[in-house]
């Protein structure tokens, strides 16, 4: 060929290039576009931003103060003199942190409410205390009585009783001519039931009151170990065996994982599930509120209760009662919680740097129990410390029958993701005890992959993932992702409110403490970012998303992260808010509009 017919080949191919030469500068431009796309998808999961698709975004959002939602003592910091629209955006720096002493949100006037004797409306009934503050005027009380929230008592429904009778806020079902009803048949199926459940009597309630309960057991076994300076490992003539190959474990949750909360998980899924950390001193000392703590729902198969205690007799002693009066398939220590008032104490994580006293304390209790003894624990105190794998051999030798490892240490609390690459070498360790992991599953496909990375571990223990969506179990049994609709979502609320009332009464004490706790739990789910609205699935356990609109008015409110707008989503469940009502949120930034 020529140079000149070169030359114009060349020119040929600059001024109409071919259709490979096109292709391959199509295809370099969009992986520039790739590379962008991802950089910036990166950069927001590093900001903890979820993808929310652009329709839903509500630009330019103007936060507002919600002054109901903050404490006397915040109140006092704002200027006054300044006008509200000011003041709202100049405070919003003055209001961050934690509100850390919440008071009730309802206090019950004695002298407005019936006389517990007299709930039932009969003229035999009458108080046998001279100093009841309490009205024993039925048809006063009945005069003043609030009007009910609905007209079909959920209590007296599947009891064939209600305990509150007269004072129950749902009453006009059963309540006749000033009695309280009763459906004989369904109440005596009811009592049947009650039945097989054990639970503390009344006369060893007040033994422990008294300090009169027998522990002669529990004291001997601590004796015995703690004399014993060669601390070798724990012979038993029956090991406790725990086998949880791939079963899903609610994590013990402090005031939101109480019993109602429970019934839901189980609904959707959940396996294996635990009380809320019980405290060993309160429970020795015979205190309801902590008692109340281990109560067992039937649908509850698989069920622990977790104790945090500081020294060996307190456990040892907390084992033994609690094997003695309720029933439980496990017993759980926690060697976890990070709040300074336990660890202070010496308690929950605090025990982590005090291993020769722990190891006094799991076989103290170990020797007491009929049932397997278990361990939460997080990886360490301190950050970049990890001790748990140092404690594996010690718990072996203790007779613990499984290890849960929560992969963060005390500082971190919930600002990094879970280290699940150190919580699998501490399972390496534990064969063949098994260990299960805890933190940041939130969807089934970070389930998934932890089976696929992590095969060491046995299992995920889920935490905030079930408090934002209890649903969560229901998708990881299925392998799919539930876009939810926000009606659905409400009859989950309105199902756990039922149960509330069951649990905690359909007085109006009960109704407010459904209240509080249903708010409590609000403070976590409208972190859920619904399926349909998402621009990248699944969303991730730390990521938040920009100010944004459901795709209906209900969903709108319950992604709403102002604690004002979870007592409207409270009201339409349970009636209007007595006087004098103040909920605020646990977090600051909840006051914010």
């Amino acid at each position: 060929m020529s140079s000149a017919n070169e030359d114009l080949l060349s020119l040929n191919e600059k001024t109409n290039p071919t259709v490979d030469t096109i292709v391959t500068s199509i295809v370099k431009e969009e992986e520039k576009v790739d590379t962008i796309v991802t950089s910036i998808v990166k950069e927001e999961e590093n900001k903890g931003i979820a993808c929310i698709k652009k329709e839903y975004i509500i630009e330019r959002h103007v936060p507002k103060l919600a002054i109901n939602c903050i404490s006397e003592s915040d109140k006092s910091q704002l200027n006054e003199d300044e006008p509200p629209s000011k003041k709202q955006k100049c405070s919003k720096s003055v209001l961050k942190g934690q509100n850390k002493s919440r008071n009730s949100t309802y206090y019950q006037i004695p002298q407005e409410n019936l006389c517990s004797n007299l709930v039932d409306g009969s003229e035999k009934d009458s108080c046998i205390y001279d100093k009841c503050k309490f009205l024993h005027n039925v048809t006063e009380y009945l005069d003043k009585k609030p009007d009910d929230i609905d007209k079909t008592c959920y209590v007296y429904s599947i009891k064939g009783r209600c305990p509150r009778g007269l004072t129950c806020r749902y009453g006009s079902s059963h309540i006749e001519s000033g009695k309280n009803i009763i459906d004989q048949t369904k109440y005596e199926m009811w009592i049947k039931s009650e039945a097989n459940c054990r639970t503390l009597s009344k006369e060893n309630m007040l033994k422990l009151r008294k300090k009169l309960y027998n522990f002669a057991k529990s004291e001997e076994a601590v004796k015995k170990i703690d004399n014993d300076k060669d601390l070798g490992p724990l012979i038993e003539e029956s090991p406790k065996k725990i086998n949880w190959k791939n079963k899903l474990y609610l994590a013990p949750l402090t005031t939101v994982g109480n019993l109602p909360f429970r019934r839901i998980c189980k609904e959707f899924g959940a396996d294996i599930t635990c009380s809320e950390m019980v405290l060993s001193s309160s429970l020795l000392q015979g205190h309801n509120q902590e008692w109340a703590l281990t109560k067992r729902h039937e649908t509850e198969d698989i069920f622990g209760i977790q104790v945090c205690g500081n020294n060996p007799y307190m456990l040892a002693k907390s084992a033994q009662v609690l094997q003695e009066n309720v029933d439980m398939d496990f017993l759980d220590l926690n060697l976890g919680c990070p709040l300074d008032q336990i660890y202070k104490q010496g308690a929950g994580s605090g025990l982590l740097l005090r291993s020769k006293k722990l190891e006094v304390c799991l076989k103290s209790m170990r020797t007491v129990l009929d049932v397997p003894l278990t361990v939460k624990t997080r990886s360490g105190v301190n950050k970049d410390q990890n001790v748990a794998h140092d404690l594996i051999p010690m718990f072996k030798d203790s007779g613990v029958s499984l290890i849960t490892v929560h992969g963060r240490s005390r500082d971190q609390r919930y600002t990094k993701m879970a280290d699940w690459n150190y919580v699998n070498e501490c399972a390496k360790l534990a064969s063949p005890i098994q260990v299960f992991s805890s933190g940041d599953i939130m969807s089934y496909e970070d389930y998934v992959d932890s089976k696929l990375q992590f095969p060491d571990i046995t299992g995920a223990m889920i935490g905030r993932g079930a408090l934002i969506k209890p649903w969560i179990f229901k998708e990881l049994k299925e392998n799919r992702h539930w876009d939810i609709s926000s009606n659905e979502r409400l009859e989950i609320l309105k199902k756990y409110v039922k149960y509330g009332l069951e649990h905690w009464g359909s007085d109006t004490r009960g109704v407010e403490t459904t209240r509080k706790f249903l708010l409590e739990w609000l403070s976590f789910c409208y972190r859920y970012i619904p399926v349909g609205i998402l621009e990248r699935v699944p969303q991730k356990v730390n990521e938040r998303p920009p100010h944004y609109k459901g795709r209906d008015d209900l969903e709108t409110l319950m992604a709403s992260g102002n604690c004002a707008d979870w007592i409207e989503i409270s009201k339409m469940l349970l009636g209007p808010v007595p006087n004098g009502f103040q909920f605020l949120p646990k977090h600051k930034a909840n006051s914010w509009k």
